[in-house]
């Protein structure tokens, strides 16, 4: 009798140990739908990714499952944009948000939604520099640098290659207006002439007129701060239909197969940068892509890291609530502490529940500065034989 009521007690113990596991539900809300579409959905199988590995390892919180929601954010839809925030969060009652993709699109989620509800959103893309000033009681992070930084490496790689004259578009939105001011701030204070500064618009079939007035003002070389889903793709091919520009400047926004796909050996000549980093981080990172199934891409790193960050937040907080989850993602994410890199997570999430130190490297050497982001490293390339090639890091 004593033996049955000992199983029978060991039983119960078992099924309020499987009772108390929680399942933590996470947004991931990205523009899968719009001007950059086709970065998607390497970035959401990358936040994903580091929520499999969490979820496996039954080491967060007890045992705790992770279970992504997907919301389609948009890039510049703000009222979708918040529609999609607020129904993961009240609908489907997430507790963090990875996202958005886009600038605006984030801006959007932040002031309507995650700040009033308090919801932790961390963007893994969103680099607009008016996100720094926006009073977000600390619930926003980004792991990709501020268009602030970009504008200071883009002037120099354009004086590097002898650039005295750029003529620049920009698309009309937060994020192309805050990289386009960078830009012209930084190239014209280095010596060198910005001979127009247009804006264009996302959706048209027809650049002609834009590029037109491009071509009239010259320049050794057109910065398109655009989208390579939509506009800045449609400013390129009028360019080249017309001979107007033969080389251009690419930014973050305008890196991804698709635009070399779509274009071809027309972009030859062609460099920009986007966020990335040579560290052992990445390379661990991309050899977990390789066994997941999918292709590494731009900002598909800073995807896992912003999901990674998060997560081990909520172990180091010991709970999912945001206004206690937000004061612990800076202490994770940085020095002291043992080293993280990508696939480590377990490891992670182990040596926290002991109440010791991490320093998360991750697959981006990220390093949270200021008001929750990243101190950034980037990528440069070039288009060669209708691809873009890495040409180093800075």
């Amino acid at each position: 009798m004593k033996k049955s009521l000992t199983v029978a007690a060991l039983a119960a113990s078992l099924v309020m140990g499987a009772q108390a596991a929680e399942t933590i539900k996470v947004g991931v809300a990205l523009g899968f739908t719009g001007p950059a579409e086709s970065l998607a959905p390497a970035m959401a199988a990358g936040a994903e990714l580091a929520m499999k590995e969490v979820s496996d390892s039954g080491a967060l919180l007890g045992g705790a499952k992770v279970v992504p929601v997907r919301g389609d954010s948009t890039c510049i839809d703000a009222a979708a944009a918040t529609a999609t925030a607020e129904r993961l969060v009240s609908s489907e009652k997430v507790k963090a948000i990875i996202g958005g993709l886009c600038s605006g699109a984030t801006t959007a989620m932040l002031k309507n939604v995650a700040l009033p509800k308090g919801v932790l959103l961390f963007s893994p893309s969103a680099t607009s520099p008016a996100l720094t000033t926006i009073p977000d009681n600390e619930f926003f992070f980004r792991a990709s640098p501020s268009d602030a930084r970009q504008g200071q490496i883009i002037a120099d790689m354009l004086m590097e290659k002898g650039v005295k004259k750029a003529a620049l578009t920009y698309t009309n939105n937060d994020y192309g207006k805050g990289l386009a001011d960078s830009i012209k701030t930084n190239f014209e204070a280095k010596g060198g002439k910005v001979t127009i500064y247009a804006s264009h618009e996302d959706g048209k079939g027809d650049y002609t007129a834009e590029v037109g007035a491009l071509a009239s003002a010259g320049g050794d070389i057109l910065i398109v701060v655009g989208y390579l889903d939509q506009g800045g793709r449609g400013i390129i091919r009028s360019s080249l239909d017309t001979g107007a520009f033969s080389t251009f400047f690419l930014p973050d926004a305008m890196i991804g197969d698709s635009l070399t796909t779509a274009i071809g050996s027309g972009l030859n000549g062609s460099y920009g940068v986007v966020p990335g980093t040579d560290s052992p981080g990445a390379a661990k990172y991309d050899e977990l892509t390789k066994k997941a199934g999918f292709k590494n891409g731009p900002y598909s790193p800073e995807s896992y890291d912003a999901a990674a960050l998060t997560l081990l937040a909520m172990q180091a907080a010991k709970s999912t609530d945001s206004n206690k989850v937000k004061m612990k993602v800076r202490d994770v994410a940085n020095a002291p502490g043992v080293k993280i890199y990508p696939g480590e997570l377990a490891k992670g999430l182990k040596l926290l529940a002991e109440g010791k130190d991490i320093d998360y490297v991750g697959a981006t050497a990220v390093e949270l500065i200021g008001p929750g982001e990243s101190a950034g490293n980037y990528r440069t390339v070039q288009v060669k034989g209708g691809k873009f090639e890495t040409t180093g890091y800075r």
